[in-house]
């Protein structure tokens, strides 16, 4: 990447930036020191320097040209009982069908993930499930404020189409005011429980990682992993996550005691000098399936957006190469390319 488009990106973003004016303001917390949110133990010495240093120095690994998919889900409107559903939209955005309830996880139907549409990341296929094609959405999950996360040109569709409940980590909601103050956001900390139904109730919880959408706003917005409780099994949801030496994981283990469903990322960890207090990589994501206490896995975040210097493809060799020999997790990883869809009829 030329040093003038860098500037001009930067000062794409920070305009982008300028719009959003409040973030969180609330007392302090072992993740929030009055201004900025944290990993408490864990600060990130990533600076933007070396965001500049990476890009000076990226690897162009292998991306092919956009193509559409062999593929398109078309989800049933609802799924009932115990019975799940999951649809690999692209990234990490996900379908979830269970218990009568349509959740979606960090949309995004955008053609790039960037500040701005002629500019940045541009995805490789389009989206698995057409918008027109899915069902009734009942609810949004967002874990953080990363343009391939929060789309708001999304999510000001999914609000005008099916008014769900956008659910987010504090400071993500202003956001999304900014863009359009008339969408109805719910913006909880580390720790909040939320009710969807008498049965079904959404946790937020740590997940090792930050945020930013301009120059200046870095960690005003909180980030979350998700745990959805309901009958079936417990569904964890990171959407973004260094591995952090675990614990994150380990203590989401002790709280909820097992997961029918872990939805992991896997992809864009490389260099790893820059990109692995944020990112996991596929080894790790497997320590991160261990710590959990061996759950089915759905991987993410990778094969969509050109975000870092892994190649195409490099995620799913690399997950394979680490579950060599490992006869205990080699069944436990259920791989699905956009489009695709995964069904179980009860608790695994």
């Amino acid at each position: 990447m030329k040093i003038p488009f860098i500037v001009l990106f930067v000062g794409i973003a920070a305009l982008v930036h300028s719009g959003c004016t409040k973030y969180h303001t609330g007392p302090l917390s072992d993740h929030f020191d009055g201004r900025k949110f944290f990993n408490p133990g864990k600060p990130m010495s990533k600076t933007f320097a070396d965001f500049v240093r990476w890009r000076m120095t990226a690897e162009h690994r292998f991306w092919p040209e956009f193509s559409e998919l062999p593929v398109y889900d078309r989800p049933p409107e609802r799924v009932y009982g115990t019975a799940l559903r999951v649809s690999l939209v692209g990234h990490v955005t996900v379908l979830i069908q269970t218990q009568g309830l349509n959740i979606l996880t960090d949309p995004v139907w955008a053609e790039r993930a960037s500040p701005v549409q002629w500019a940045g990341p541009r995805r490789v296929h389009p989206p698995g499930i057409a918008f027109d094609s899915l069902p009734p959405i009942d609810v949004v999950l967002l874990s953080h404020n990363h343009y391939d996360h929060l789309d708001l040109t999304t999510i000001a569709r999914l609000w005008a189409r099916h008014r769900p409940r956008f659910i987010m980590p504090l400071g993500n909601e202003a956001i999304i005011a900014g863009h359009d103050p008339s969408i109805v956001t719910e913006a909880y900390d580390w720790g909040d429980t939320v009710q969807l139904t008498p049965e079904v109730a959404v946790h937020l919880d740590p997940m090792h990682h930050w945020s930013a959408r301009g120059v200046f706003d870095r960690n005003k917005a909180l980030w979350a992993a998700f745990t959805i409780e309901g009958p079936g099994g417990n569904i964890y949801f990171v959407g973004d996550s260094g591995y952090g030496g675990g614990d994150y994981f380990r203590a989401a283990r002790d709280k909820y005691g097992s997961f029918r469903l872990a939805i992991l990322p896997i992809g864009d960890y490389d260099p790893r000098w820059f990109m692995a207090y944020g990112h996991m990589n596929p080894e790790e994501s497997l320590l991160a399936f261990a710590d959990l206490g061996g759950p089915l896995v759905l991987p993410v975040h990778y094969n969509t957006f050109p975000l870092a210097d892994t190649g195409y493809g490099e995620p799913l060799v690399a997950l394979n190469r680490a579950l060599a020999g490992r006869e205990d997790a080699r069944g436990r990883f259920v791989t699905l390319a956009a489009g695709e869809s995964w069904e179980s009829g009860d608790e695994d």
